[in-house]
């Protein structure tokens, strides 16, 4: 039915697999976090197949994609448990990554110390978002067209739309949101923004969005009705795992109804490594699934 709502994913930096390669796999997470949040909302959206798309910008910035073989393993260990276990918490919460965290925070409330303190990863992940900023080969702007056109033909069909947006997807959703702001042939919304491992509470980050040389009601966009923002502990792309101080302008304006921040411990390991940063980690979450159960159940018809 052209009403029946529409959860949206755009994924983050770095290559990602086929566009139905990856869905397979991120559907299986989401599933499969639903099943154990509230497997009745579980079996309504897996009847609906059309109702989960995925936004697939990341083959246009790179010109690879990823092979699903070396995660395919790591998705299926996820897969076999149903929550972190205590030796995940304690590596999330290990002292070493508290330490690590706060260089890269202080890198950030300090960028002319970045050279000294980035590794390689950090180097490569601030080199691709330069890229985006500069809209280097057009590829920003082509990321952009892409999460706007799904977006575009929901309002048109009139389909309520959760957006759930992985690490670097939450700042192209944020431009895309903002620039449909300002479009006047625009006339959706969505009705929840759900960022996940979002880096928008970095500074580095906030000072490149659209819209922040602005002020007031003309910094944000005005097309989000609920906003919330999950980060996972031990996180070093979320540095700031609550966006509610950073953004709470918005609501305060009357820009969007209510902004939330949740914490949840992400058991997501690649070759035994954790990696508490992972889509696929954060999708078959039980505590992200209760979010996107509740907001299925405030739309399905009685």
């Amino acid at each position: 039915m052209s009403d029946t709502p529409l959860i949206l994913y755009i994924p983050g930096l770095k290559p990602k697999p086929q566009p139905d390669v990856h869905r397979e796999q991120l559907w299986r997470c989401l599933l499969a976090g639903l099943r154990n949040a509230d497997p009745s909302v579980a079996g309504s959206v897996e009847a609906s197949s059309h109702s989960f798309g995925i936004v697939s910008w990341t083959y246009d910035f790179y010109r690879e994609h990823r092979d699903i073989d070396l995660d395919r393993q790591s998705i299926d260990a996820l897969l076999e448990k149903t929550r972190a276990d205590n030796s995940d918490i304690a590596e999330a919460s290990a002292w070493q990554r508290r330490l690590l965290r706060a260089i890269y925070r202080i890198g950030d409330r300090l960028p002319f110390l970045i050279p000294k303190l980035a590794d390689e990863n950090m180097e490569l992940h601030l080199r691709d978002i330069r890229r985006y900023v500069r809209n280097t080969d057009d590829g920003a702007a082509t990321a952009r067209r892409h999460l706007k056109m799904p977006l575009r033909a929901a309002a048109k069909a009139g389909r309520p739309v959760l957006l759930i947006a992985h690490s670097m997807g939450s700042v192209i959703a944020w431009d895309v949101l903002w620039e449909l702001s300002r479009e006047g042939d625009y006339d959706g919304r969505v009705d929840l923004f759900m960022t996940i491992g979002s880096p928008l509470g970095q500074r580095y980050i906030q000072r490149r969005l659209h819209g922040a040389k602005l002020a007031g009601a003309e910094r944000y966009p005005d097309v989000i009705r609920h906003w919330i923002n999950i980060a996972a502990i031990g996180e070093l792309t979320a540095l700031d795992r609550t966006l509610s101080d950073d953004f709470g302008e918005m609501q305060r304006l009357g820009l969007l109804q209510s902004i939330d921040d949740i914490e949840v411990f992400n058991w997501f390991r690649i070759d035994g490594v954790l990696n508490v940063h992972a889509e696929y980690g954060y999708l078959a979450n039980s505590e992200v699934a209760a979010q996107i159960a509740n907001w299925w159940k405030s739309h399905q018809r009685n």
